[in-house]
């Protein structure tokens, strides 16, 4: 098999191909909602916002969710899909001098497009608690709710540079991780499905609290939606079962 073929069969080429078979997004790629991606030609699509811009204020105001999710998420939409029309015109002209770099930028842009996606449903104006079998793996993984909040505050402030603080399920393991992710896809573990992720680009915070990602932090706690982060463990835990 030389490179080209190797590339056909490997290189992901559908959108909902690009999503690991245990992830919470690749059951629900075809079931609607904001978590679908892909249209059925596979193309990046970017759903509605699940409320109004200005729904999570004054935690986030509705300029910031404006920007953030017109320009920046759908930003990457649009770049990802231009990723696969070069990595197709690529293989389709046996061309491959330039394929590693798109290759490179899908991954960028689609794994914004992926985590945006998840920000969206992980803020709600109400205030929530972990329950169920979140709260149980929460306690035995971290010692408590508290101390988590504590690890996940304290790993998003951190970040060098842009990046995300990631509650995830790690199903090799059968444990909840906090990860580090630089970027949208640098340090992140393989196989592990995002919970709840907390956005600590610039662009995330920067006109309202401008540099201080810590008060922008804190402050997105009491409009963490952790219902939905464990809808999304239990959807993981069927998946992986």
């Amino acid at each position: 098999m030389d490179r080209k073929d190797f590339l056909k069969n490997t290189l992901i080429i559908g959108g909902a191909s690009m999503l690991p078979s245990n992830s919470i997004f690749a059951a629900s790629v075809t079931e609607g909602g904001i978590d679908k991606l892909v249209d059925a030609n596979g193309n990046f699509i970017q759903q509605v916002l699940p409320y109004a811009e200005n729904y999570l204020e004054p935690g986030m105001d509705a300029e910031t969710m404006h920007l953030h999710y017109t320009f920046h998420h759908g930003g990457a939409v649009k770049a990802a899909n231009n990723d696969l029309k070069k990595i197709k015109e690529a293989l389709d002209s046996n061309n491959l001098e330039t394929v590693d770099y798109w290759t490179k930028k899908l991954s960028f842009h689609f794994s914004s497009h992926v985590l945006h996606s998840i920000f969206w449903t992980n803020l709600t104006a109400k205030q929530t608690s972990p329950t169920g079998e979140l709260l149980k793996r929460i306690e035995k993984d971290f010692g408590s709710f508290d101390k988590l909040k504590t690890y996940i505050a304290a790993t998003s402030k951190n970040v060098d540079g842009n990046g995300w603080g990631i509650l995830g399920y790690q199903p090799y393991s059968d444990s909840l991780s906090v990860l580090q992710c630089e970027n949208h896809e640098k340090l992140t573990q393989w196989g592990v499905i995002p919970l709840l992720v907390i956005d600590v680009w610039e662009h995330a915070y920067y006109l309202k609290y401008k540099n201080k990602r810590t008060d922008f932090v804190d402050a997105l706690f009491p409009i963490l939606n952790w219902d939905n982060a464990a809808m999304r463990l239990d959807n993981a835990l069927k998946l992986t079962r």
